[in-house]
């Protein structure tokens, strides 16, 4: 079974950083995982923030690029997001969540993700 643990979330003032992990177990071996970021506020849809592929390639929303970095660190099977000049709209629950990756694909609809983790909150604020 896979399981999803995110930690790292916090308060951070505007314009500071925040590094959030993702400790990912119960990975099938010599299967490849998609995984992402997403974030979610209250009365609003969850939405993918960075996704990574098993060999690395990146995407962003075009509301984080240049700000938000994501990796992997495939020996420890984390996945991280680093958060740069945060601003106070990147206050949100923030969920890792994977995909099996099948045929190199990765999917960026929330309903592809097969298993999550159970989020943690980044609040940016004065």
């Amino acid at each position: 079974e896979v399981t999803l643990v995110e930690s790292g979330g916090g308060s951070v003032q505007p314009g500071g950083s925040l590094r959030l992990s993702c400790e990912a177990s119960g990975f099938v071996d010599g299967s490849a995982y998609c995984m992402s970021w997403f974030r979610q506020v209250p009365g609003k849809e969850r939405e993918e923030v960075a996704g990574i592929r098993s060999e690395g390639s990146a995407r962003y929303a075009d509301s984080v690029k240049g700000r938000f970095t994501i990796s992997q660190d495939s020996a420890k099977n984390t996945l991280y997001l680093e958060i740069d000049s945060a601003k106070p709209e990147d206050t949100a629950m923030y969920y890792c969540a994977a995909q099996v990756e099948y045929g190199g694909n990765c999917y960026k609809s929330r309903h592809a993700f097969s298993y999550w983790g159970q989020g943690t909150q980044v609040t940016v604020s004065s």
